[in-house]
């Protein structure tokens, strides 16, 4: 097992680091009426947890989905709190066999509320042997193999099951069904986000003008994560260059001095599109070709670039292979020839972001095969 170091994190990735995690622990709220953002969610969340209060039982059993960095751990860590219940954390993949599963479930306390990250990573033994506690709350225990083989049934208190996962589309219908509230999570806007700096600002006794605010809110990917890691980054540059109250150019020169540029975009970010723009004229390239390109793994460049170029409409991701988009010439200060606008469809500019992770998007009719 290697160690991890918080430099092999992207400083704009969603996902967490060690030092991400200590930090998270004293910034969460602590409260649904603290928690900023999502305020769809937070109003059904807290109508469940109100009625299962005024009915003195356990809440439903709860899925939050959506992208990494927007708060699933700390809205389970609310509902415990706000349900005056312990909570037990573990993860889908620390979850490989039955038997890891009964243990957890056999020691809960009644009320406890049991957290499940990336659920949809649990294997299927486990997965099953969840429907059957979730339902009926008992899970049977087989003793002795082959056909001397017994089911023992263990009977277990009532408890609520709060899942999360960045890829609902994998969890299985019977497993989705048996949640009685599903929550997903949607990106912040920058509003929301400067509501979560200035809070995270004032727990780190920070002083920061509400200029600073909107440019490292703006960097950010609308990630509340990758805000919160961005602020520490401006703290630190603050420190080490004796400014006490950081203004906008001082905000800025932080984070330029970090690679991470007024649209949120880092160093991985322009490879991937000065590459596709410059070495193969916009594109379609292969995921794979494009990624020796820049020199880093396929899987990087899909999971860590990909999904913000692509939300940002600056790439489209097609049958035929990657393109650059006009926003990305643009972007990279850029002028798209004639030739390569003219192979694009006109609507292609006028669909929204989130449309072109779709198989049916503008982009990939265009870019399918002819039969």
């Amino acid at each position: 097992m290697t160690d991890h170091h918080p430099e092999d994190v992207p400083l704009v990735a969603p996902s967490a680091d060690p030092e991400d995690r200590a930090v998270e622990a004293a910034l969460r709220p602590k409260n649904l009426d603290d928690f900023v953002g999502q305020k769809r969610v937070r109003r059904q969340l807290s109508l469940v947890l109100e009625a299962s209060r005024l009915r003195g039982r356990s809440a439903d059993h709860v899925l939050l989905s959506g992208p990494p960095g927007l708060g699933k751990t700390t809205l389970a860590m609310i509902i415990a709190a706000e349900m005056n219940a312990p909570l037990r954390i573990t993860s889908g993949p620390a979850i490989q066999h039955a038997g890891d599963l009964a243990a957890i479930l056999s020691s809960l306390t009644e009320g406890e509320v049991l957290f499940l990250d990336e659920i949809h990573r649990m294997s299927r033994p486990a997965e099953e042997m969840l429907y059957m506690a979730m339902e009926d709350f008992r899970v049977d225990i087989i003793v002795g193999k082959g056909p001397g083989a017994t089911a023992i049934p263990l009977e277990l208190p009532p408890f609520t099951l709060v899942g999360a996962t960045t890829r609902a589309g994998l969890l299985p219908g019977p497993l989705r069904d048996r949640f009685g509230f599903t929550g997903h999570l949607e990106f912040y806007s920058t509003e929301e986000l400067e509501l979560v700096l200035r809070r995270s600002a004032m727990l780190m006794d920070m002083k920061v003008s509400s200029a600073s605010f909107a440019e490292i809110a703006g960097r950010s990917r609308g990630t509340p994560r990758i805000a919160n890691r961005l602020l520490r980054r401006v703290r630190d540059w603050a420190l080490v260059h004796g400014v006490d109250l950081i203004d906008a150019r001082s905000a800025s020169a932080a984070l330029d001095m970090y690679e991470v540029d007024a649209r949120g975009l880092d160093r991985l970010d322009r490879s991937v599109l000065t590459a596709l723009i410059t070495k193969f004229n916009g594109g379609p390239v292969g995921l794979s070709t494009l990624a020796i390109a820049v020199g880093e793994e396929p899987e990087t460049v899909e999971t860590v670039a990909e999904p913000y170029l692509v939300r940002e409409g600056m790439l489209g991701r097609t049958p035929r292979g990657r393109i650059a988009t006009a926003a990305a010439w643009k972007h990279l200060g850029l002028i798209m020839p004639a030739t390569v606008a003219a192979a694009m469809p006109e609507d292609l500019f006028s669909v929204a972001p989130e449309d072109l992770m779709g198989s049916e998007s503008a982009l990939d009719s265009w870019a399918r095969p002819d039969p």
